[in-house]
């Protein structure tokens, strides 16, 4: 009986190490270390960089050291990037010895995409344009620069809360365009109470649907109580020739108003706590300081990469079995709608070019009376062309556009336990969508296989906070891609819809299949955007499940056009052979639009067994994450 016991601890024993490996090579790295040091705990090395450079050539050698793998191991800390962090095909690790960026034990470091703003000073005297009540309560510093140019940024974050770019956004209920002239390509609005000298760098948002719009202003000329109102190129044509989402006119005065508007970035709207300002001509931002920000003390952060970490891959040669675990990345950029505006399409998708077709009709779409082509947001961090890469209890916060990206040529990856949040567009995103030279309509089905994300698995993710750039972004958004698992995650706090599956509007079969979007958690949502779904299908996709999920506290979006056009679960145009099974949902409210054939509709609604509700969302595991 002894012997017996003895075995069997022994057998266990040998589980441990093979499930763990003890001998992983391990490179250690701190902002406090030094890249000709040698890399151990006691002598870490100071960049990201370096270590991968060290990983690589032990790889390239077939280092017996490495038989176990490769730990690149961050001792807490700040990691400052100039530069994307790129991990190619000589990065990968192999099954039985991955390569792992990770968290030292209790350590929380942070690979950062922005720059420090320091050298605060309280301003003295009038700053020309600035409102009176603002006056002696800003503060200024030189904008900084990077490899002797001045950083230009979208965003700023003071303590790790993010500042408000001056607007009039906050200053009561918003105004609404009065007419719109296509031909002439300008807007009729009443006249801003603010008067705005310098135009220069001033922005209108608009509110279209299911998207914003962001355009640069060329012109305001007053015309008594109103004003005309131009843009720049090559938005101006965009916004005035695509017809889907266009501004809202509610010519019968049935509805809830024309589409509504904000001004942003001038100095004249500088005018709360917590409002910044950044003069490009003279190199200065401006801030007015909420309470208890003390300035001389402050951690001041502006975004400067728009792309972090690179995982970039060839269709023959990919990046594989890396893991980033622990790890946190912050700050990153977005600069398209500073340098040529933002009209999108859909889910953050920038149309490069869009109008209405004379004489309707697609080769796969008979009816079809437009055309667009489009351009993908950039992403904190995007993976192109890898396998077997894991995100284990990540964050991602900070960041002007996407966080994270799978652009294509992925399979079998897990992004798990992580934390979204603060991220100005879609959370995570997946697959194809369109591009400029493909336009966003036609059916994507590639003969290579490779081209595809696919058996990808998105779990017990925690993500809130997000679309707070581009409202018309998603909390996760998965295009042409097949066999996607999105389960046990918490999607909450966002400005249109919850998590989307499917692109394309056309019931045609395509490479979307076998996709899964089962016991999410989805709150708090459609703030500001309607048309909307907690869950959102489009296209056809043989053998998709959307279930056991949990939907409530849908928001009541102050300025939708159709009040009520909104729903908790949303087939939108196209969505065919998609199984819709015992979903939780508040209120008994469903829309389909021009569905396809083959969907199965059972026991959704506020009907379904509390059970279900209970189970949707992060497993226990994982609740942790809910609290950080």
């Amino acid at each position: 009986m002894i012997h017996q016991k003895i075995k069997q601890l022994l057998n266990i024993i040998l589980i441990i190490a093979l499930s763990f490996p003890l001998f992983s090579f391990e490179i250690w790295v701190s902002p406090d270390g030094c890249d000709t040091n040698p890399g151990t705990r006691e002598k870490p090395l100071a960049t990201i960089l370096m270590a991968q450079r060290k990983a690589r050539e032990l790889r390239r050698l077939n280092d017996p050291l490495i038989k176990e793998g490769i730990q690149i191991i961050l001792k807490n800390g700040r990691y400052q990037l100039t530069e994307s962090l790129i991990f190619k095909p000589e990065d990968s690790g192999v099954e039985t010895g991955i390569t792992a960026v990770k968290a030292a034990s209790g350590a929380h470091p942070v690979i950062c995409g922005g720059a420090q703003l320091k050298g605060w000073k309280k301003v003295s005297g009038n700053i020309p344009g600035m409102p009176k009540e603002a006056q002696g309560k800003v503060w200024m510093a030189d904008a900084p620069a990077v490899g002797g140019r001045i950083i230009e940024f979208r965003q700023m974050w003071v303590n790790g809360i993010k500042a408000i770019r001056a607007s009039n956004l906050n200053d009561g209920p918003l105004d609404r365009i009065l007419s719109v002239n296509t031909d002439k390509e300008e807007m009729v609005i009443p006249i801003p109470k603010t008067d705005i000298k310098n135009l220069s760098h001033l922005e209108f948002v608009i509110h279209q649907w299911w998207a914003i719009a962001i355009l640069r202003v060329k012109n305001i000329e007053k015309m008594g109580d109103s004003a005309r109102i131009t843009f720049h190129q090559p938005e101006s044509r965009i916004e005035f020739e695509h017809p889907w989402p266009a501004p809202f006119i509610d010519k019968e005065n049935n509805l809830n108003g024309n589409s509504a508007f904000y001004l942003v970035n001038a100095i004249e709207l500088l005018n709360q706590p917590g409002e910044w300002y950044q003069d490009l001509s003279k190199g200065k931002v401006f801030y007015w300081p909420r309470q208890d920000e003390e300035m001389s003390k402050a951690d001041v952060m502006v975004p400067y990469l728009e792309t972090m970490v690179k995982i970039e891959g060839h269709t023959d040669f990919p990046v594989s079995h890396i893991s980033f675990i622990g790890i946190n990345f912050e700050h990153s950029t977005w600069l398209r709608p500073s340098r040529e505006g933002h009209v999108p399409l859909q889910a953050g998708w920038s149309i490069t070019d869009a109008y209405k077709l004379k004489i309707p009709g697609t080769p796969d779409k008979a009816g079809l009376e437009n055309q667009a082509w489009i351009e993908r947001q950039p992403a904190g961090i995007t993976v192109h062309n890898a396998n077997n890469i894991i995100f284990e209890r990540c964050s991602f916060r900070h960041m002007a556009a996407t966080g994270l990206d799978f652009i294509s040529g992925t399979h079998n990856n897990l992004v798990q336990g992580c934390i979204f949040n603060d991220i100005g567009g879609t959370a995570i995103q997946m697959g194809f969508f369109g591009s400029p030279s493909f336009e966003a309509h036609l059916p994507y089905n590639p003969s290579d296989e490779r081209e595809l994300c696919r058996y990808e698995t998105i779990s017990n993710n925690l993500i809130t906070d997000c679309t707070n750039e581009d409202w018309g972004c998603v909390g996760i958004s998965v295009g042409f891609a097949h066999d996607i698992k999105i389960i046990h995650n918490e999607v909450s706090h966002l400005n249109y819809s919850g998590i989307c599956v499917g692109w394309g509007w056309t019931k045609t079969i395509t490479c979307m299949k076998n996709n899964l979007v089962h016991a999410n958690y989805i709150h708090h949502f459609a703030k500001n955007n309607y048309d909307v779904g907690g869950i959102y299908a489009l296209s056809a996709q043989p053998n998709t499940e959307i279930s056991e999920n949990r939907i409530e506290h849908l928001e009541k979006a102050p300025y939708a056009h159709i009040p009520e056009h909104y729903q908790y679960i949303y087939l939108d145009e196209g969505s065919s052979y998609i199984r819709v099974l015992n979903n939780w949902t508040e209120k008994d409210k469903f829309f389909s639009n021009s569905p396809g054939p083959g969907n199965e509709w059972k026991n959704n609604g506020p009907q379904v067994d509390s059970g279900i509700k209970e189970k949707a969302g992060i497993r226990k595991q994982y609740q942790d994450i809910i609290s950080k």
